[in-house]
């Protein structure tokens, strides 16, 4: 039975827009749409694009928005299934025995079975998303699953086929309402497309000057209209430049937040120098906006403004 709380999926690609909206994620049309369908057919959503355009807020978005659990399962270099699902709590099984062997009697055959039972299970992410959870199906995150490697997609595949998991001690548990799934890469490598045959796929790009400035005035909107424009306008302007790793909408965001910190009202070439560790994350990258760069992509980006 679904709990009272449970906040309805909306029922138009504007409801979704809106419901995000709610939430300080500025959502695209397309991308809006991609998302209703999801949450309509009960689809994994597969979210591709560069790092810090938004993949992984999406997420959080929803479950707030829809009042589900959050379950995020970060995928990382050698993760297998037997980690992403489950472990057995090897400290707490030696003290059972210690404690077993020390009454005296000892059936192995039952202590074994004992053992292996929920009491000593420690569930991971993928098996608490097929458990039932306070407020309906939970959201499931698979964060860039391109860190990952074939044989633990094609695990993955298999999962998100039927929504169910197996423990050999235990059996085979099965989801009782499909989780929302939303898998993100950054396309460190490509995918197979056997999974993303599974999902409804949609490509994450950076947002255009009008967006990041919704986005910013959601995120950031202690910011003046003058700082938020100079903010967006010059990441805009450094994305076109040959960096090692351009900036996302996160570092913009965090930029802005360090600028109201600091009371900044508006940009220059000596600000920019101070605090461009907000907004690029390599040496290389930094070292090259030294000097009259920053003062040359700053005069290039208020060349972009209009006016007004």
């Amino acid at each position: 039975m679904k709990e009272a709380n449970q906040v309805h999926k909306p029922s138009s690609i504007d409801g979704v827009q809106e419901m995000l909206g709610a939430q300080g994620y500025v959502c695209g049309r397309a991308l809006g749409t991609v998302t209703y369908l999801a949450l309509t057919l009960g689809r994994p959503l597969f979210l591709e694009g560069e790092a810090g355009t938004g993949k992984t807020e999406i997420a959080k978005a929803l479950s707030l928005a829809l009042g589900r659990r959050l379950i995020r399962l970060q995928c990382y270099e050698g993760l297998d299934a037997a980690t992403a699902v489950y472990e057995w709590n090897f400290a707490e099984q030696m003290i059972a025995i210690r404690t077993a062997e020390a009454a005296g009697g000892v059936d192995r055959t039952h202590l074994k079975n004992e053992l292996f039972t929920e009491e000593f299970l420690i569930e991971r992410p993928l098996l608490q998303a097929m458990r039932p959870q306070p407020g309906g199906a939970p959201v499931l995150l698979i964060d860039e699953i391109d860190r990952t490697d074939e044989p633990f997609e094609a695990f993955l595949l298999e999962a998100l086929s039927d929504y169910q998991v197996t423990i050999p001690e235990l059996g085979t548990i099965r989801a009782p309402e499909p989780p929302i799934v939303i898998l993100t890469s950054n396309r460190t490598r490509e995918v197979h497309d056997a999974l993303k045959r599974r999902c409804l796929y949609h490509w994450v790009d950076y947002p255009d000057f009008t967006r990041e400035i919704e986005i910013l005035r959601a995120r950031a909107p202690e910011a003046s209209e003058t700082l938020s424009r100079e903010v967006v306008a010059f990441v805009q302007r450094l994305r076109t430049e040959d960096l090692f790793k351009k900036p996302g909408v996160a570092e913009t965001i965090d930029w802005a937040k360090c600028l109201l910190a600091l009371d900044v009202i508006s940009l220059s070439p000596e600000v920019i120098a101070d605090t461009l560790g907000a907004v690029l994350k390599y040496q290389d990258d930094i070292a090259r906006l030294q000097g009259s760069e920053a003062k040359r992509l700053l005069d290039e980006a208020r060349a972009t403004l209009d006016p007004a």
